[in-house]
């Protein structure tokens, strides 16, 4: 029988489908459990356990959480549970059975809020992000890293236990995929009429619509950029619901409603990046490698984002984009203006991002490395338990394990 893997995630775990539809052509059985909408999974025939999860602190609901985790380990009996999520990647170590026979590897794309906002709440939290972490690395055999800086942070303050580290890039961009949707999605024409772009260049973010991803900056640079271009639009692509604090207000719009278009979420996303000129991402939020830069660099868009592990991951300043201070609200409106008063050099930055993202990013490139972890991973345990079986107990020899 193939290997079982169980995938936890949050709200957002469906845009893993094609990461987990590839292990499963490999002939792995897949199991997804997460905090969103079901459908997705069902549409894709994977099978699916809901979870109820909040990205926020909430100690009640946290511990029903926990509960609600550790019986679905148990009862899904995977030989691989692999958890997405900053949070998660706790929650899930910390709840697992003593005596569970499941790996468990933990992903952190990202060390998140906790690490990128300067309220005093989050300072006071961060006492607590260190014992819980070596608590948590003592249950995970492995943990994964998008960067190196997330790497560096966990290896200095050691926070990797006896968990075997792994740096695999992102979480996999379907370049087929990707160009396919953008082929047959709407065209550049008929989205500028829709969305009233006219002919205006237009500056593109896609991301979650939320403070935490700089957006109340990437307003202020629009309000900056319309006093000598007025004739740009910013398109901020994204949901705006369910970021408790961090929501952004719909008054904060308005105010730039002659240049600033919210559709809110979006299901052609690959055609709205063909059709503009320039991406940029201002988050403040500790990433991994956001998904949102891999795309736009992969659509050979022209990108501005944030000076911070993970976009460098994607973007070499001024080679392949340009990167500009968290919070700055006056330098990302100058690298959007340098963009736009020269579009040859634009051009060329964005045409550089196609290939970095196919050969280091690419689907097959991050499912063949997981792959090779799980499997070493399984190999492993096979290995211990041999080792530990009395002699003349029953199961598989020595030999047998290492197959």
């Amino acid at each position: 029988m193939s290997a079982h893997l169980l995938f936890i995630g949050g709200e957002d775990h469906f845009m893993r489908l094609p990461f987990m539809l590839a292990l499963k052509a490999k002939g792995y059985r897949v199991t997804a459990a997460a905090s969103g909408d079901p459908r997705p999974f069902a549409e894709a025939g994977v099978p699916f356990r809901p979870i109820h999860f909040g990205r926020f602190v909430s100690p009640l609901r946290d511990i029903g959480s926990m509960r609600e985790l550790s019986q679905l380990l148990t009862s899904v009996d995977a030989d691989v549970a692999h958890c997405f999520d900053s949070k998660l990647s706790v929650m899930v170590a910390l709840a697992a059975p003593r005596d569970l026979r499941t790996i468990l590897v933990r992903t952190i794309n990202g060390r998140g809020w906790i690490y990128s906002s300067r309220s005093a709440s989050a300072l006071a939290l961060r006492c607590l992000y260190h014992p819980l972490q070596r608590r948590a690395a003592k249950a995970a055999s492995a943990t994964v890293f998008e960067h190196n800086g997330d790497f560096k942070f966990f290896a200095d303050n050691h926070l990797l236990g006896d968990s075997e580290p792994e740096i695999i890039p992102g979480a996999g961009i379907d370049v087929e995929g990707f160009e396919r949707a953008r082929a047959e999605g709407p065209s550049r024409e008929a989205l500028r009429k829709e969305l009233g772009l006219g002919d205006s260049p237009v500056v593109i973010t896609a991301t979650r619509v939320t403070r935490q991803k700089g957006i109340p900056a990437l307003l202020q640079a629009a309000e900056l950029v319309h006093a000598t271009h007025p004739d740009v639009k910013f398109l901020i692509v994204g949901p705006r619901e369910g970021e408790g604090p961090f929501a952004m207000r719909a008054e904060e719009f308005e105010r730039h409603a002659g240049y600033v278009v919210a559709p809110g979420s979006r299901s052609d996303v690959p055609s709205l990046l063909a059709m503009a000129d320039i991406f940029a991402f201002p988050t403040e939020y500790a990433e991994g490698v956001p998904r949102a830069v891999m795309e736009a660099a992969l659509a050979g868009l022209p990108i501005v984002a944030s000076d911070i592990p993970g976009c460098r991951e994607v973007i070499e300043d001024k080679w392949s984009g340009l990167l500009t201070p968290l919070r700055d609200p006056r330098a990302l409106a100058d690298r959007v203006i340098a963009m736009l008063d020269d579009r040859e050099a634009a051009s060329a930055m964005g045409a550089r991002g196609p290939a970095l993202i196919r050969r280091t990013f690419s689907l097959d490139n991050v499912v063949d490395r997981h792959a090779a972890l799980y499997e070493r991973l399984m190999t492993r345990a096979r290995l211990r338990r041999a080792l530990a079986e009395p002699p003349g107990a029953s199961g598989p020899t020595l030999g047998q394990a290492a197959e």
